[in-house]
Formats: structure tokens, C-alpha cells, sequence
């Protein structure tokens, strides 16, 4: 009888490192038959459009491999939009890399900076990527905590942290979960901050098309100082309503860029290669992009409507495509807690704030997504306003 494996030791990477909570919610969402208004994916189609061009493109031949780098017709393309939005000038040789989602390209950025030793500040409630992939290449996080209503960054607060360990410091603009933007106030907090400094910036903005109110999203690239030392990392599955694709890209300097591509081609290579082509086709139509506000906005609005009359109090969303509400009204239950009794008595899934900070942050707020059809917001709507 042959001997079975005896495992040596693994000393874990992430030690301390749990299952996600998106997972966590999803799972119990499915159980109880629940209104997944938890993970941040739209429930409705993407453009079919955009589908019969990537079609096209697999019926052309175009399946293998995809330059390094990314299609020369997409880094056009993103080049363009750049210059459309903000009137700044991207280079798409040098400075545009696609990568297989956003997530991708900020686990590729940590990687290509991050040294054992090094501090990196990060700003909670933050996406839960950040902490786990600076761990794994031995840095330590050094997070500042941001409070409701407002989420306000102290920027004193931020310069004290900031010391001769400092290697990066990671911002979400516009903000998951809270909703928040930062102002050009703050990017020149920031610049003065960074002066003095040699640590490098990783610009999460992977919502930045979605702003509402007549907003606008202020991006690092606007900001030379800033823009010089930093990765700016954007979304095509926020962009485009299809979050399966993985689809992302990163804007840098050249130096910053060739560096983030030694590491990218020996991590994923290279990104679906008729996707790619599709979208550089669709996104000529400068519409499919500028229309998402409105489009957002549109659900926001008709979600905060329909939650007014009910025990959750709405926290005004400047941006992304979630909510959060205030349930202080109702229960003292902890978020994570409250979370699972909306799924599990009113089948309505949400995640707690807490889980985006790393030490127990209870405010009585949980996240609601509204990337969702009409009808089913409308039945969450129904269902919440059954709180008792």
C-alpha cells in the first residue's frame, strides 16, 4: 500500500487572511434566495454592440496571444479618451499597459514597488486587495481610518504617517465603499505632502466615470508632480457593465512603466486579445462612456427615493454605484451581523462597512449595490422598507 503525502509545514503568506466577505455574503445570498445587492456586478446585459464585435473579431482570427503591453489599437483608444475627459496627453507606446482586470494591475504595481520593510499607507474603508498583496511581497500597511458621513482625509494625520519606510501610498478615487471623492483640495495636500518625500502613489480609479451631480473627477494624471511618480489604474468591467471580461489598464511614466511590464509579463502576460479589439471599435463612440453619470445617477436616485419612508437612513453617494445606509434606527446588531439578518429574514444581501477596515470599525452601515435592473431594485426596495 503506497504511503500517503505527509505535508511539511506551510507558514502561510497571509496568515491572518479569511475568506472574502464578498464571497461570504454571495454564498448566503444563494442560500436564502436573496437579492444580491451585495458583490458589485450589474445584473443586466452589456451593450450587444460591444458583443457582436468581439464576436467579429474571434470570427477574423483574432484568438492568440495579444502584444505584452496590450492591443496598439486599445492604448490609441485609451489615449484618446484621456485626452477627451481631461484634454492631458497619454503616450500609448510608453505609458498605457492592458492588463487582466484592475485588480491585476494593483497586485502588479505592489509587486513591481514593494520591498520587505517597506510601509505602504492605505486609506479605510479600502478594497480589500490592497492589504493582502502588500503583505505578500513583506510589506506592512500603515492604515489611516476615515469616519462617517463624511469619510475626510486629515491631511496632518497622513504627513505624520508618512516616514523614510514610507514606499507607497494607495488612494481610491472615487471611493469603495464610501461613496467619497477626493477634491482638488485634497490632490494638493497631497502634492505638498509627497514633496519631501520619495514615496511613489497607486491611484485607484476604476469609478472614475462614475460621478453624479455634475461632479468632476479629479485624476492624479491632471497633477505633474503627482502624475510623475505614480500608477493610475482604471476599469473596462466598470466602464463597460461587464465585470467577467477582466479587462483593466494602467497609466505611468515610462520609467514606472517598463518596470510594472517586467513584472506583468511573467504574471499574466498579456489580456484577452478580440476583447480588446471590441472595445478600442466601441469606445470611438465617445457617448458609451460620457452617458454612464446619467445612467448611474438614474439609479442612484430612483434607489434613495425608494428608501425614504423606510428605518435606513441613505448616506449621499457622490459616486461609484453603491449606497450606504445608516440601519441605527433599528438594530444595534454589529454590521456584519445586521448583514446576514437583511439576507436571512428579508432576503436582501448587503456587506457590512466593517469588512473594509482591518481593526473593528462599527458604525451601523452596510453597502448596497444599485448596478441593478429596475425591477430588481425595485423589489429590494419593497423588501427593505418590511424592516422591523
Amino acid at each position: 500500500m503506497t504511503k500517503s503525502f505527509q505535508y511539511p509545514a506551510i507558514k502561510s503568506k497571509l496568515p491572518d487572511t479569511m475568506l472574502s466577505i464578498f464571497t461570504q455574503m454571495s454564498a448566503l445570498a444563494e442560500k436564502h434566495q436573496a437579492i444580491n445587492l451585495s458583490q458589485g456586478f450589474p445584473n443586466y446585459p452589456a451593450s450587444p454592440e460591444l458583443i457582436a464585435l468581439v464576436n467579429t473579431y474571434m470570427q477574423k482570427g483574432y484568438n492568440q496571444y495579444a502584444p505584452m503591453a496590450g492591443m496598439m489599437a486599445l492604448r490609441e483608444r485609451i489615449a484618446q479618451k484621456i485626452d477627451v475627459m481631461y484634454g492631458l496627453d497619454v503616450h500609448p507606446e510608453t505609458e498605457i499597459t492592458i492588463t487582466a482586470g484592475a485588480t491585476q494591475a494593483i497586485f502588479t504595481a505592489i509587486a513591481t514597488l514593494i520591498r520587505p520593510g517597506d510601509e505602504v499607507i492605505i486609506f479605510e474603508p479600502a478594497y480589500d486587495s490592497y492589504r493582502p498583496s502588500v503583505e505578500l511581497f513583506g510589506g506592512k500597511v500603515v492604515p489611516i481610518r476615515l469616519l462617517a458621513p463624511d469619510f475626510k482625509i486629515d491631511w496632518e494625520s497622513v504627513r505624520a504617517a508618512v516616514t523614510d519606510k514610507t514606499r507607497l501610498l494607495i488612494i481610491n478615487n472615487p471611493n469603495n465603499p464610501s461613496t467619497k471623492m477626493l477634491r482638488r483640495d485634497d490632490l494638493m495636500q497631497l502634492e505638498s505632502l509627497l514633496k519631501q518625500s520619495e514615496a511613489f502613489l497607486l491611484s485607484d480609479e476604476v469609478y472614475e466615470h462614475i460621478v453624479f451631480d455634475n461632479r468632476a473627477h479629479e485624476t492624479i494624471l491632471a497633477y505633474p508632480s503627482l502624475r510623475e511618480r505614480s500608477y493610475v489604474v482604471a476599469s473596462f468591467g466598470k466602464l463597460l457593465h461587464t465585470t467577467g471580461w477582466k479587462l483593466g489598464y494602467v497609466i505611468a511614466p515610462s520609467v514606472l512603466t517598463n518596470e510594472f511590464r517586467k513584472v506583468h509579463q511573467f504574471n499574466v502576460f498579456s489580456a484577452n486579445t478580440p476583447m480588446q479589439l471590441a472595445i478600442a471599435d466601441y469606445l470611438k463612440n465617445s457617448d458609451n462612456y460620457l452617458s454612464l453619470p446619467s445612467f448611474f445617477q438614474e439609479k442612484r436616485d430612483f434607489l434613495t427615493q425608494g428608501l425614504q419612508g423606510s428605518p435606513l437612513r441613505v448616506i449621499n453617494s457622490e459616486s461609484t454605484y453603491f449606497l450606504l445606509v445608516d440601519y441605527s434606527a433599528v438594530s444595534q446588531l454589529s454590521e456584519f451581523d445586521f448583514a446576514k439578518y437583511l439576507t436571512e429574514h428579508y432576503a436582501v444581501a448587503t456587506i457590512p462597512v466593517s469588512a473594509f477596515y482591518s481593526a473593528s470599525c462599527e458604525q451601523n452601515l452596510v453597502r448596497i449595490c444599485f448596478a441593478k435592473d429596475q425591477t430588481t431594485l425595485a423589489k429590494a426596495i419593497d423588501l427593505l422598507h418590511k424592516i422591523v
